[in-house]
């Protein structure tokens, strides 16, 4: 089914440096990946600051920098209407419409809230009115009639007034409750108008994932997962897996929705390591943690071929998870306690060398013959304990990018403005 198209306005997009901006590439970036057109309209940037498959317009009198918007603001703060202003706005008008023609949804940052070009502001409200807009979304991050530092620069009358106007036919969003409060009460509407979509974080970027290393993490679906637990090792009998399946059946019996990746494969010329893998899988399938339980040998993109990875992409697997898990019968010293330990993963194994003499009151530690209900229990109530598990766990389930367009950007693009739906 064909994708409505969205162009975002601002005065400028990157490669000029801001927060507003860093949005921009963030939206432009997600829509296109989910096979959203998307073009970015602004008076400065370049098309090679833009992530691909986005298209670049520029308008140069849309820069609130430019040095007739700059003359026009400078008197406009001293609360004249410059002979321009007019002028000004019916050329941003008319070359908006022509640019705009098709545009399904519009999405404005601060345009509508913000004095920094006036002219851009009174173009937008007319095409509104005028319907070459049929979906406006006003992305307001800041607003001027309520900052301490830019209240003195608007006046009472028009345009300024247009700053704190409410349309019923724009779809608001601001960034925080606490704004969404503060521009209901500016705009003179019910909170419930406006909507709170905060910002968002990239996985890949932050964490410095591969690219094959995303795509495995997408495969094994980790991102939304409640705990995530890694075991860099092979697969042999001495690293103890059975016991590590047991535990994951517990956590999901518990009502946590886990998830255990093993790195590595078995020996696949080796007859003993190929049936302990066989009897690993039937012990999944008999706890029915199918889902829960991963080895990465089997999740390459075709799951009948046998897939291993670089030590680096174990190294994206670890960075994304909750802790390390590690139930060894043995180990000669642990080398997954250490790599675990650098990037600033919670450790949780049996009491193998690296843990007990380089670990110590630092890892969780617990004995290879416990009760997999108590382990699990233990894990819960450890991780639990741990604010950063909690917030890093609430932010990758709620807070990339990618979550925030499945749940609420995306549905706005579907949506008509309030006008057509009322039918005005």
């Amino acid at each position: 089914m064909r994708k409505p198209s969205t162009t975002i306005l601002h005065y400028t997009a990157p490669p000029v440096v801001g927060g507003v901006e860093a949005v921009i590439w963030a939206h432009t970036r997600i829509f296109a990946e989910h096979g959203y057109p998307v073009t970015v309209m602004a008076g400065r940037g370049d098309a090679s600051a833009l992530p691909s498959n986005t298209a670049f317009m520029t308008i140069p009198e849309i820069d609130s920098q430019h040095p007739q918007i700059m003359q026009l603001s400078a008197l406009l703060e001293q609360g004249q209407v410059g002979d321009d202003f007019g002028r000004l706005t019916e050329y941003l008008t008319n070359t908006l419409a022509a640019k705009l023609e098709g545009c399904e949804n519009l999405i404005v940052h601060n345009i509508l809230t913000k004095h920094f070009n006036l002219p851009l502001t009174v173009a937008i409200h007319n095409l509104i009115d005028s319907r070459v807009i049929r979906h406006c979304i006003a992305w307001c991050h800041d607003f001027t009639w309520t900052s301490p530092n830019s209240r003195s620069k608007v006046h009472p009358g028009y345009p300024w007034d247009l700053l704190r106007t409410y349309r019923r036919d724009v779809t608001y969003v601001v960034v925080s409750k606490r704004r969404q409060t503060t521009l209901a009460t500016l705009l003179g509407c019910q909170d419930q108008s406006i909507q709170v979509i905060y910002n968002g974080v990239e996985p890949k970027t932050l964490l410095g994932l591969s690219d094959e290393g995303c795509s495995l993490i997408d495969r094994l679906d980790l991102i939304e997962s409640d705990l995530v637990l890694v075991m860099p090792v092979r697969v042999t009998q001495a690293k103890n897996i059975e016991f590590a399946l047991g535990v994951v059946a517990e956590l999901k019996a518990q009502g946590c929705l886990p998830k255990l990746i093993v790195t590595g494969p078995p020996d696949p010329h080796d007859s003993q390591s190929m049936e302990y893998f066989r009897e690993l899988q039937a012990l999944r399938k008999k706890l029915k943690i199918e889902k829960e339980a991963r080895f990465v040998f089997e999740s390459g993109h075709d799951p009948e071929v046998p897939y291993t990875v670089e030590l680096n992409v174990v190294g994206d697997l670890l960075r994304i998870c909750d802790a390390m898990f590690m139930p060894s019968h043995r180990e000669g010293f642990g080398m997954p306690v250490l790599e675990a330990g650098l990037i600033g993963v919670p450790v949780i194994c049996t009491k193998i060398p690296a843990a007990e003499e380089i670990g110590g009151d630092d890892v969780l530690q617990f004995e290879s013959d416990e009760e997999p209900a108590k382990v699990a229990a233990t894990i819960l109530t450890h991780l639990g304990h741990s604010s950063e598990y909690r917030l890093r766990r609430r932010v990758r389930q709620h807070y990339t990018w990618r979550a925030l367009f499945r749940r609420q950007i995306e549905p706005l693009l579907n949506t008509r403005s309030g006008r057509e739906e009322s039918g005005v």
